[in-house]
């Protein structure tokens, strides 16, 4: 065992090695939409998942509460050994990563708001968001594209109504469809080339979106492309697991029967899930 330690926001511990498991974190299932392109691209990597239900939504957080619940996450996935973990929420990556990567500065951390920006202006300059209210407030995609190309055009709309209708199945009602419409045509006006999926849950919605947006329109899956960026990083700092990855290991803050049912939808397997308080399971090292 490597005995040399590090501050890790507070916590001492062990270096990272490489087959310690990613963390992965969003306030409920959207972010299993990360999990399963981290399934497809890096399948050798022990995965941790925690879904903050009992907090949920987060879109509808101020940022100071937003960065204390990832303040106490991060610790949390410290104490079980993560030695990188992914933001596998818009919300949260817009409103608390530049903050919670300084206090965290030997842990890497990454968010999909960046990578799904970085992607979208390879494949248009008239780009259109989708995502919950507090990312479309946050202007973070706005931002992240004009940081790599000051020449795109950015539109972006909150959806406020996407999430419920995507947890409650009802991805195939007529309403789904009207309530989709009225939400694409301010970007359909604009004549988008481009559509970054701002929200982990959205690309269940792919076949609604699909069928009202030229065909034209480039799609954009941020989870995809910060499974790709995680890759990159292990490579980087040399944590890509040589064993055998360890099952996937899920967690939750509140009820977990509703988390385990869609997970088992989404994912296609019978999952394990296990109930957690953040300030009691914390000291686990």
């Amino acid at each position: 065992m490597n005995m040399e330690v590090s501050n890790f926001g507070g916590f001492l511990r062990d270096l990272p090695n490489g087959s310690d498991p990613i963390g992965l974190f969003d306030s409920g299932v959207g972010g299993l939409t990360v999990l399963r392109e981290m399934y497809r691209q890096l399948p050798n990597e022990s995965l941790l998942y925690f879904g903050d239900t009992a907090r949920l939504p987060y879109g509808t957080r101020s940022q100071s509460e937003i960065i204390q619940f990832v303040r106490e996450i991060l610790d949390w996935m410290v104490a079980h050994r993560a030695k990188m973990v992914i933001m596998a929420c818009n919300t949260s990556s817009a409103l608390a990563i530049e903050t919670v990567r300084q206090e965290y500065p030997n842990l890497p951390i990454l968010g999909v708001i960046l990578p799904g920006a970085s992607a979208a202006v390879r494949q248009g300059r008239r780009i259109g968001v989708i995502s919950t209210p507090a990312t479309a407030a946050s202007d973070a995609y706005r931002q992240a594209i004009l940081e790599v190309d000051p020449t795109a055009e950015v539109w972006q709309v909150g959806c406020p109504e996407f999430v419920p209708l995507i947890e409650q199945g009802r991805i195939d009602d007529p309403y789904t469809h009207k309530v989709a419409q009225s939400y694409l045509q301010p970007l359909l006006d604009q004549e988008i080339d481009t559509l970054i999926y701002g929200c982990t849950h959205y690309p269940h919605l792919a076949p609604v979106l699909k069928s009202i947006v030229p065909s034209s329109v480039q799609f954009v899956d941020p989870a995809v492309h910060v499974a790709k960026a995680a890759a990159q990083e292990l490579e980087i700092l040399g944590l890509r697991n040589q064993r055998s990855p360890m099952p996937t290991r899920f967690y939750v803050s509140g009820d977990p029967k509703p988390f385990m049912q869609l997970a088992q939808q989404w994912l296609g397997c019978n999952t394990i899930v296990t109930q957690i308080s953040l300030s009691e399971s914390v000291a686990v090292s």
